[in-house]
């Protein structure tokens, strides 16, 4: 049959699709499971996908530049980093490792403190001398003693009293002896007076001694404080979470003891940050520098590559300490941010820091989504294989003491504690290969969410895919991931979004079913919706019922109600304007009409243009009284009478193919076709074809009794033959009718 609208390259073109699952098992003939992949020696190309990030991070470790890495969450930024560090700790980290200690000593006064770059050993040897030398002069330092003029003084005193008992004895025969007894008595009082003064002079001085070891501690504060010891801290990278003055430079600790004597100096209480210790510097979000306002004093620093140590900005205790000379900071920074922080740098400063980055480093921009090829496919293979090794590690390190002490059945029965049910006795707690056909789910599940036969490039979301299918094959204790393991993963393994399209789904089918029993298809149509996660990149397709009506002799306009967005409403008006288009072209009355809309029940608002053919079909439906087929949906972009491409094509397919909704197929743009590739993945299909509308057929069982159609469409002519049976001349003659009928009435 002769097509206006298709050729046979079109057609042939269909036929190919139906070739992609052999085609990509072509591509991953080079091994049978996982255990034949063979991951790289090189750190960069574990990194997949990120081609043009890999290479400029290689040019720019030759020339020690700066990097930042602008890129959605789980592109690999923080990996490609961590690669980064440990390429040039191969290369060049006996070169950039800092070979000096920093040591702080006291400055001009109490609040500044001087800096000094020492040999590591040579620093240590001097001040394990300082202290040797107050260790030895507080070991020969004598205890103040006046024992010996004590003694003399009290056998004086002793002498007297004696002399003075003497006298009284003798004054009773001679009472001019009493004039001795009272010189003695006043000698022996004199000398009792002069014991006591010695007592008292000896305490103060013993007490006094104390003020000797003030004066030992004030030599004590001279001494050098270490800063930063090489031989210690062998990181070549410092991860810098929280970018403010305080990480970054360092600064000087509060001083609890700051009253009376026994206050710390201010070059005990410093400390370091990173730029003065670490050779690269990551800032793994460049979002939390902007709103800490360290910005400036970053773009100072790395222009000048010094710095000096300041004290914080409040009033409390070091706040006025300082360095009187500077640090050196010759630091490799290697930064990540999103889109949105990279649009606040472009106006920060008149984008002052991308600037220094460029001077000597590059801005990469991390790819979200990779074409297709038989390298990324390989790259794929390559990274469930990483992710393989990386869980066997994980296992290592929790079950090593257990596997030790216990052997293969006390895991067995610690995981029947888990699990809660009996496992066979030849249960292993070891990571399972992946088969081909289940990396080819993984394949499809990337492809999914991205369009246009790409490759997510969002990571993270696949690390949970995997390990959920691993510790589901391994609960089954199966030999190996099997394609059904995957299923059953994807399913349990949802983000918040998932879980919230999940449940509106089960809405959906159900207010699906009452339409279609309740009403006569006129004027109804399955639209189709995503939802997309912010978090994981996925998207989750579901079902969007739209309901038109056509009213003659109102006011001439249309309207759509609800949280409708200013694209979706643009599309609404962008229907009205191609039905009058129509009108026009057939020379067909046009009386004027209000065109109405309703997402049904969409309460969450609907944005986009996506609906723009289902909008158009409903108002046609509507006006010719046509009904339309409810078990078929339809998604595409309006423009004229040409459908144009719109996202998210493969999931909404994928959702509206489950059983329980009783749809039977789906009209998709023409440029959408590629994304029914992901679909033909381990199932089976064929070519099929409505009048000249092209399509292929899915069957979503093993047994092939319940097939689903998905036909590709140019026009909406297409559509309306797929969804109402009705042909483009059918359509348009029952257009005039209703018009002239309208006409007619309205006179």
């Amino acid at each position: 049959m002769k097509s206006d609208i298709y050729n046979v390259n079109d057609y042939n073109w269909i036929q190919e699709l139906l070739d992609y699952p052999e085609s990509l098992k072509s591509d991953l003939d080079f091994f049978e499971t996982t255990a034949d992949i063979t991951i790289p020696e090189d750190p960069i190309e574990r990194v997949i996908f990120q081609d043009t990030a890999k290479n400029a991070i290689r040019k720019i470790a030759q020339n020690r530049g700066h990097i930042l890495m602008v890129g959605r969450p789980g592109t690999g930024k923080s990996l490609l980093a961590s690669m980064f560090n440990e390429i040039l700790d191969k290369s060049l980290g006996d070169y950039l490792r800092p070979k000096h200690a920093i040591a702080a000593y006291p400055g001009k006064d109490k609040h500044n403190i001087r800096i000094a770059y020492e040999v590591p050993v040579m620093l240590e040897k001097c001040i394990s001398q300082l202290f040797d030398h107050i260790r030895t002069s507080i070991e020969n330092m004598g205890e103040f003693n006046l024992a010996e003029p004590i003694r003399s003084i009290r056998r004086v005193k002793r002498w007297l009293i004696a002399a003075a008992a003497l006298s009284v004895a003798a004054g009773v025969f001679f009472p001019e002896a009493f004039i001795a007894t009272g010189l003695a008595s006043m000698g022996a009082i004199f000398m009792f007076i002069q014991e006591n003064q010695h007592k008292a002079q000896e305490k103060i001085q013993r007490e006094n001694i104390g003020g000797h070891h003030q004066y030992i501690k004030q030599v004590e504060d001279m001494i050098p404080e270490v800063l930063f010891d090489p031989r210690k801290e062998t990181q070549l990278m410092a991860r810098v979470t929280e970018s403010d003055a305080r990480n970054m430079k360092g600064g000087f600790r509060h001083d609890p003891y700051q009253s009376g004597k026994l206050h710390t100096p201010a070059h005990k209480r410093a400390f370091l940050g990173a730029h003065a210790t670490s050779p690269i510097i990551y800032v793994d979000e460049l979002k939390n520098m902007l709103k800490a306002g360290y910005m400036p004093e970053l773009l100072e620093v790395m222009q000048s590559k010094l710095y000096k140590l300041e004290g914080g900005r409040n009033s409390g205790s070091g706040a006025a300490d300082r360095s009187e000379n500077d640090l050196r900071a010759e630091n490799i920074i290697v930064a990540c941010c999103n889109h949105d922080t990279l649009t606040s740098l472009k106006q920060d400063g008149d984008g002052a820091f991308l600037s220094r980055i460029e001077d000597k480093g590059e801005v990469i921009e991390m790819e979200s989504a990779v074409p297709e090829s038989p390298e990324t496919i390989r790259q794929v293979a390559q990274y469930i294989k990483q992710e393989i090794n990386l869980l066997a590690k994980e296992f290592d390190a929790l079950w090593n003491d257990v596997l030790e002490k216990e052997g293969n059945e006390g895991v067995r029965k610690r995981c029947e504690q888990i699990m809660g049910r009996a496992l066979p006795e030849n249960y292993s707690l070891v990571p399972r290969e992946f088969t081909q056909t289940s990396v080819m789910e993984i394949i499809k599940e990337l492809r999914c969410r991205a369009s246009d036969r790409k490759l997510s490039c969002i990571l993270r979301p696949i690390n949970g895919l995997i390990k959920s299918a691993e510790f589901i094959a391994i609960s089954k204790n199966a030999t190996l991931v099997e394609p059904e393991h995957v299923h059953i993963a994807l399913a349990e393994h949802l983000s918040i979004e998932g879980a919230m399209a999940k449940e509106l789904v089960a809405q959906k089918k159900d207010l699906k079913k009452f339409i279609s029993t309740l009403t006569d298809a006129i004027g109804y149509v399955v639209g189709l919706a995503v939802y997309n996660s912010q978090s994981s990149g996925q998207m989750y397709g579901q079902p969007l019922p739209i309901h038109g009506q056509v009213l003659a002799g109102t006011s001439d306009k249309v309207t759509a109600p609800g949280k409708i967005g200013d694209i979706a409403m643009a599309a609404a008006q962008n229907v009205r304007a191609s039905i009058k288009k129509v009108f026009k072209k057939i020379k067909a009355p046009y009386v004027g009409y209000e065109m109405h809309i309703e997402y049904i029940q969409a309460h969450g608002g609907v944005e986009g243009d996506s609906a723009s053919v289902a909008m158009d079909i409903a108002l046609i439906s509507d006006y010719i009284k046509q009904p339309v087929n409810q078990t078929m949906a339809v998604t595409g972009s309006l423009t004229g009478d040409i459908i144009l491409p719109v996202g998210g094509v493969t999931e909404k397919i994928r959702n509206i193919m489950d059983p329980d909704l009783g749809m039977t197929g789906v009209c998709i743009p023409w440029q959408n076709k590629h994304d029914v590739q992901p679909l033909l993945i381990n199932v089976e299909s064929e070519y099929i074809q409505n009048a000249d509308v092209p399509g292929i057929r899915i069957y979503r069982n093993p047994q092939q009794d319940d097939p689903f159609d998905v036909y590709f469409c140019k026009t909406k002519f297409c559509v309306y033959q797929m969804l109402m049976g009705l042909d483009r001349e059918t359509i348009e003659e029952r257009m005039i009718q209703r018009s002239q009928k309208d006409l007619s009435q309205r006179n």
